[in-house]
């Protein structure tokens, strides 16, 4: 029997480089070359939905800003946070938990 898990309610935090320094050139868009990954605990705590919702999220955004930072954080109104990261060319995009790094 598979757990419910209730889906959260994620705000994206503002990211530590500004949206216009030369790091923010990510665009979380998966592919055959960067699969885009979850570790088991944020599957666990947040569920498919949510996960796939915030990643829609940090597209948009990188849509919007021309590119956004590797990092990226959503915090839910308990404290929850979920964590994106986009690794450079021939690695992955991954979503996790601060304490999956």
């Amino acid at each position: 029997m598979r757990a419910c898990i209730v889906k959260k309610q994620l705000t994206l935090q503002p990211q530590e480089p500004p949206l216009n320094h030369v790091d923010s050139c990510n665009r979380f868009q998966p592919s055959p070359n960067k699969p885009f990954l979850a570790t088991p605990g944020v599957i666990a705590r947040f569920g498919h939905d949510t996960i796939i919702d915030c990643l829609i999220q940090l597209q948009r955004q990188a849509q919007l800003h021309e590119g956004i930072d590797y990092l990226q954080v959503f915090e839910s109104v308990d404290g929850d946070r979920l964590w994106f990261i986009e690794d450079g060319e021939g690695g992955a995009i991954t979503a996790l938990l601060p304490e999956d790094y």
